[in-house]
């Protein structure tokens, strides 16, 4: 469904607060899910939804597309690759395009009253990168940013446009499982480093044995950062 603006509507799943929504939350899935199938999965480790009283959880879907690595197959993926390889060049003109949908995306929640320093962007695998993209090309503001299983290749425009930065930038919370043989451990930790060096505030979380999937440890300690960056407002109290 196309928007005003000639682009790209994204479909989404809502979690809505318990109470009062002053905070957002955009959760990225990874290649050839859907906002609902993220979702599904995550109740599915913690044995219930990942909810909050002020937080407003959205789950978009990527729109489908060609994806090189499945030989031009159509899939729900963010954004195209040659391979899953750190050391390849990025499809920027796919990623940046992205950037714009996930844009309009973020604009939503600010004009419906979320200041964007109340916006955090994170993903699973390839929604972590994109995530990436988003917050430290563009969106310097935001809350902060996770990254769950996730790498930018060498060379990232990432890098590129963070080494014309100075000012400060959102907190990267970074889990990883040391047996992923689809994202490997080390292309997390060289992506962490790497964010750190240019100046950005890393947390990352080595879990062992844990493949490239979702962990309730992790999403455990995800929630607990989540709170950290968007805790809840103190009510005043009124006569």
């Amino acid at each position: 469904m196309a928007a005003a603006s000639g682009s790209v509507r994204l479909q989404r799943c809502l979690v809505s607060p318990a109470g009062r929504h002053s905070a957002s939350l955009i959760f990225l899935h990874g290649s050839g899910d859907s906002g609902q199938g993220m979702r599904r999965w995550i109740k599915q480790v913690l044995n219930h939804d990942l909810t909050f009283q002020h937080i407003k959880i959205i789950y978009p879907t990527a729109p489908p597309r060609p994806y090189t690595p499945m030989k031009g197959g159509i899939s729900n993926v963010w954004f195209d690759r040659l391979k899953i390889s750190i050391d390849c060049p990025e499809h920027l003109e796919s990623i940046d395009k992205m950037c714009q949908v996930l844009t309009d995306l973020i604009n939503e929640e600010v004009k419906s009253g979320i200041n964007k320093n109340r916006i955090l962007v994170g993903g699973f695998s390839m929604g972590g990168c994109m995530a990436m993209h988003l917050a430290y090309r563009s969106h310097q503001d935001v809350a902060g940013v996770f990254a769950l299983s996730s790498f930018l290749n060498k060379d990232s425009a990432v890098y590129q446009d963070l080494q014309k930065v100075d000012s400060a930038l959102p907190e990267l919370f970074q889990c990883h499982g040391t047996s992923d043989e689809l994202v490997l451990h080390s292309w997390g930790e060289e992506t962490n480093s790497m964010l750190k060096s240019l100046g950005v505030n890393t947390k990352f979380q080595s879990l062992p044995g844990v493949y490239h999937e979702l962990n309730r440890t992790e999403l455990e300690h995800l929630r607990s950062w989540i709170l950290t960056k968007l805790p809840g407002e103190v009510e005043t109290q009124k006569e």
